[in-house]
């Protein structure tokens, strides 16, 4: 996740359908194949980072797949070609996470990387979704204060009411369809899949590869269970579970269990005797740091503490939420630690993170909504929310109830755009799964129910680290080689592994 919308909506998402929908902009209609459109034709010119030899370019798809000759939107696309053409045995398609994640910003980061790591064997691709980067934009016409992400995340108040955040959800919701129009309905994972195909017929290829991360596993899970005999090697980093009749309410729900896994990480970390040089040892011994963070947030609910951007005080929800960004990444450990040392210093005015410091823009609001509300519909009344968020506070402190909140998906107008996709066993056994055992985002556990519905197409390697995105990120050198080696060859453990 490499945009405030990608993780955002990473740690966004949630919500059901209550009662009957108002009357709604029509839903795009159900699509014919991707392949039954003429490819279209990429003009590439240089774009990037100086010496990565990155060129972008313009792809053109239908709006609506239904009337493929209709209105076209664009959709930015970067790749690296291969410098050795004796070498290069296909296209490698990067699928960003999100929904929100950019796919060019993606391959700007990770190049370098994965030009080292494959040895010119891909031409390296990606591209924006739709509503992303310099793709086609949709707008909700949201006010600022719904635009924050620990506004569009639903937080319980600091007495487990959700009633704040049931007004807002219906808010949000009702001016998205007021101003989103086809735009915002076109926002859907299985648009994105067949924006990948359209993809792949433009750039000449019988068959891609595709590495996806975050929900891009959930997006090329589809697509590989669409299009089967287009695909060629697969790795699915950081999966959640694809179970149709929930997506992405599932996947909001699992980021309690996920943030349990993670903290020890952390606390184990700031407890270490190293931190006290840097004055970010927050405890002495690992189990006091989350009683430590605890009553700071409780007190910051209380009495917020006035931060260095003004109007922006710090509160016990954006100190939850600082939390959850923070065990992303081990790098990010020291910042958050800071943070806490500048909440706890009545001298000092804390310093909030900018991803939390002010609101999205717009377009990256409507993302982060967009393709989870479009997708499914989310089951839950109001009153069953209000008992979620009450049981889990009491089982996962450290998220406050909020992955059992209601959002904007709970009032949706429209309903889900198409039926979702179920991912089965059905297809060729060429894909691989990396999964941190520590992921606060897509939990290991979550991750094991992908790897059930794949059955025998897949092998699943699962590592020893904590963080969300393993291959060339958080990871260790034996999962990183372990997928190097399958992109390279084709092989695969015999069996699921631990690295």
């Amino acid at each position: 996740m490499t945009t405030s919308a990608g993780i955002a909506l990473t740690l966004a998402l949630a919500s059901a359908a209550l009662g009957t929908p108002a009357a709604a902009p029509t839903a795009l209609a159900q699509a014919a194949p991707a392949a039954s459109a003429p490819a279209s034709t990429l003009a590439w010119t240089p774009c990037g980072p100086t010496g990565l030899g990155q060129e972008c370019a313009t792809l053109s798809v239908p709006l609506d797949y239904a009337d493929p000759a209709g209105r076209q939107v664009g959709l930015a696309v970067s790749r690296i070609r291969s410098a050795d053409a004796q070498a290069r045995r296909g296209t490698l398609l990067v699928i960003p996470g999100g929904p929100g994640g950019s796919g060019v910003q993606r391959l700007s980061a990770k190049g370098a990387a994965l030009g080292k790591e494959l040895g010119g064997a891909y031409d390296l691709v990606a591209f924006d979704p739709r509503g992303v980067g310099g793709s086609m934009k949709a707008n909700c016409g949201l006010a600022e204060a719904d635009r924050y992400m620990v506004t569009l995340r639903s937080w319980p108040a600091a007495d487990g009411s959700i009633d704040e955040n049931v007004e807002r959800s219906r808010r949000i919701a009702e001016a998205c369809a007021r101003n989103g129009g086809a735009e915002l309905r076109s926002l859907s994972t299985a648009n994105q899949v067949r924006d990948m195909d359209r993809l792949r017929q433009a750039l000449g290829e019988r068959k891609v590869s595709v590495w996806g991360i975050s929900y891009g596993t959930y997006v090329t899970a589809v697509y590989a269970q669409k299009y089967p005999q287009r695909t060629d090697r697969i790795v699915l980093d950081s999966s959640n579970d694809p179970n149709p009749r929930t997506v992405a309410q599932g996947w909001l729900q699992g980021m309690a269990r996920g943030a349990e896994d993670r903290f020890p990480d952390f606390a184990a970390w700031a407890a270490h005797p190293d931190r006290a040089g840097a004055g970010l040892r927050l405890a002495e011994r690992p189990e006091d740091v989350r009683p430590l963070l605890l009553d700071l947030a409780a007190r910051l609910d209380r009495e917020p503490k006035a931060s260095g951007t003004a109007g922006v005080p710090l509160t016990g929800n954006v100190l939850r939420q600082a939390l959850q960004n923070a065990l992303f990444s081990d790098s990010a450990f020291e910042g958050f630690a800071r943070l806490v040392q500048q909440a706890r210093t009545p001298s000092e005015r804390p310093v909030i993170p900018p991803m939390l410091a002010g609101a999205m823009p717009d377009p990256d609001a409507a993302i982060t909504v967009g393709v989870i509300c479009n997708d499914v519909r989310w089951r839950g009344s109001v009153r069953s929310y209000e008992r979620a968020v009450a049981a889990d506070r009491a089982a996962y402190p450290l998220t406050g109830g909020m992955p059992a909140n209601i959002t904007p998906c709970g009032f949706w107008k429209g309903g889900p755009v198409e039926k979702p996709t179920r991912i089965t066993d059905d297809g060729p056994s060429n894909i691989l799964m990396i999964q941190s055992l520590r992921d606060p985002a897509t939990p290991h556990s979550n991750g094991l129910k992908m790897r059930a519905a794949l059955g025998s197409k897949a092998r699943l390697v699962s590592v020893d680290q904590g963080g969300h995105g393993m291959y060339l990120t958080n990871g260790n050198a034996c999962g990183d080689r372990t997928v190097t080696g399958f992109l390279l060859t084709g092989e695969r453990p015999a069996t699921d592994v631990t690295c």
